[in-house]
Order: structure tokens, then sequence, then C-alpha cells
């Protein structure tokens, strides 16, 4: 069976799209932060799906712990979190290792966050729920850019 005979040009393009992302993914080993312990583990379990290697931790000192220890291609980190305000793990992350990208999720964050963190050195600031395939463009966006 061909494809051209199944399949438009159209969504050729887009199922070429996909599998390069999920190609490029394979090398990411992703950090997940965030206190909403379902949404994290729902959210590293979608990527791990699309070859991507997640850790989750649900606390800023246990992320800032972790990030002493072993180094991570991205970090995606709640800007609410219970112990450490997610500006001030920011912060600590770029002390400790200023090399991978930070994105900011977040479910309640002001334009004055937003600005700080883009100022600390976030790469971007989104907002909660956040569809898996916008954050798997910015995905393979920071790959193209780092390669």
């Amino acid at each position: 069976m061909k494809l051209n005979s199944v399949f438009k040009p159209n969504i050729l393009i887009f199922l070429n799209s996909q599998l390069k992302i999920c190609n490029n993914m394979k090398q990411y080993h992703l950090l997940i932060v965030d206190d909403e312990k379902r949404y994290a583990d729902m959210l590293a379990k979608r990527l791990n799906l699309r070859g991507c290697n997640c850790e989750v931790c649900y606390s800023g000192q246990e992320a800032l712990n972790r990030i002493k220890r072993q180094n991570f291609s991205l970090i995606l980190l709640d800007l609410h979190l219970p112990d450490i305000y997610g500006t001030e793990v920011l912060i600590r992350i770029k002390e400790i290792d200023a090399k991978p990208p930070v994105i900011i999720l977040t479910g309640h964050g002001t334009q004055k966050d937003r600005r700080e963190c883009l100022q600390q050195g976030a790469y971007a600031f989104m907002h909660k729920p956040l569809g898996i395939e916008e954050l798997m463009t910015i995905l393979a966006q920071i790959g193209e850019t780092s390669t």
C-alpha cells in the first residue's frame, strides 16, 4: 500500500514533523517540577510516550538537590510550589547550571511573574493546562537551537 494513496500531502507533512520531534526528543532528559502530583505524573507519562526521558519531583528543594546531582536537558518548573516560590527556584537553578532551558508552567501566574521569570533566564512562561502538542513544538524548537 502506498502512503500517497492513503494520506493527503498535508497529513504526511504533519506526520513527518511529529516523527522528527519524537526522534529529537529521545536525547532529552527532562525534569518536571510540580507539586500537583497527578498533573506532573501525567505530563511525564505523555512525554515518555513521545520518546522523552522524564523525571518528576514535587518541591523546589527536591528539584535543586537533583539538579546538583544530575544533568538535565530541560526543566519544566511550576511557579507555585509549597516550599520555594518558582522564581527563586529558577534563580537557584541558573546558579547551579545555567545550561538547561527552564520552562515555567503555571495556572496562576501574573504578568509580573512572567516578566521576572523571563528576566531571570526562563526560556518560556506558559499557562496550564498545557497542550502536549504545544509543548512538543517548543521542545523541537529548543532541540533545533541547541544542535
